[in-house]
């Protein structure tokens, strides 16, 4: 259930995100902006759509430990793998403003979560403060159109082809309804994978479903920096830990309380932390000399994440 749940779940994301897309753009909405919402909301829409049924299934650790999971996977195994695979190299203006926000909101969701649970109050500031991010990011893509910047460029290139509404409306409907059939057979796998083993929701999410969910990341990422598109590499990571912080913790809050164990937060929130603070500061630079990941870089980051879900093992064979 497990396996077919997260492939299906990878390939309904995809034509529900084609399909939205296309609509959008028939409408007359700029390639841009639909880009940085439309396309970005939909590579975490696995995320979303899982943390909502794991929230209605009664496990909302799972969809704790997927958002956080995913978050760690992207850095450590997605922009680990790309930095392997070529040196990534960052110059966008537009990526080193979004640094700093994804600091800024890392803090807020630190700071909410530090009281051990997230609640409905909770739900809300983080998605009222999506609401916020899509916005400025919108507005700042648009004043600085005008100007060369690489990711935004590549994004551009990346778009899904255009299509009739016909098509694209069928794309949205198949995919709305298979990425519901295919989230709930992840979450009923994976739960059961949990009482089977006899370790938490939170432990199975922030393992095999985490890593599930960013297959899509991992894919992209990779054909990305084979096309050179290094800036829309790191760009889509740093999008999609925005999105997973405030979208798939903030959904289920909606939905029911969702407990957040101290270990938790003391262990699994600050290795995440932690190696999101690395990366941002890789893809920085300094002295104005533009950002790299290296071959090296991307190997600790590799080995970091893999340390990471050996750890997570052990804590499930001493369950």
């Amino acid at each position: 259930m497990v396996i077919s749940g997260i492939s299906l779940l990878v390939w309904s994301a995809d034509r529900f995100t084609d399909g939205a897309a296309a609509i959008a753009r028939n409408l007359g909405i700029s390639p841009l902006i639909v880009g940085l919402t439309i396309v970005a909301m939909g590579s975490s829409a696995p995320e979303v759509v899982v943390s909502i049924n794991a929230a209605l299934n009664g496990t909302p650790g799972l969809a704790l430990g997927n958002a956080i999971g995913s978050n760690v996977a992207n850095v450590g195994l997605v922009l680990g793998i790309a930095a392997i695979v070529t040196p990534l190299h960052v110059r966008s203006a537009t990526l080193k403003r979004e640094i700093p926000v994804l600091f800024g909101i890392m803090i807020l969701v630190f700071a909410l979560l530090i009281d051990s649970e997230i609640t409905l109050l909770d739900g809300l500031i983080l998605l009222s403060s999506l609401g916020i991010y899509l916005i400025w990011l919108t507005h700042s893509a648009i004043s600085s159109r005008n100007k060369k910047d690489l990711m935004l460029e590549e994004m551009l290139e990346e778009l899904p082809e255009q299509m009739p509404n016909w098509k694209a409306i069928l794309w949205v409907i198949i995919g709305l309804l298979l990425l519901q059939i295919s989230s709930r057979l992840l979450v009923t796998g994976a739960t059961s994978i949990a009482y089977t083993m006899g370790v938490s929701e939170f432990l199975v999410g922030v393992t095999i479903v985490a890593v599930g969910t960013s297959l899509p990341e991992l894919a992209a990422s990779i054909t990305g920096v084979l096309k050179g598109e290094h800036e829309l590499a790191i760009g889509n990571v740093i999008g999609s830990n925005i999105f997973n912080l405030l979208a798939v913790l903030g959904v289920p809050a909606l939905i029911t309380v969702v407990d957040v164990p101290q270990q938790v937060l003391v262990i699994d929130y600050a290795f995440m932390f932690g190696i999101t603070v690395a990366v941002c500061f890789m893809a920085w630079g300094q002295n104005n000399k533009p950002g790299e990941i290296t071959r090296l870089e991307g190997s600790i980051l590799l080995a970091l994440f893999i340390g990471y879900q050996i750890y997570q093992f052990i804590v499930a064979a001493n369950a």
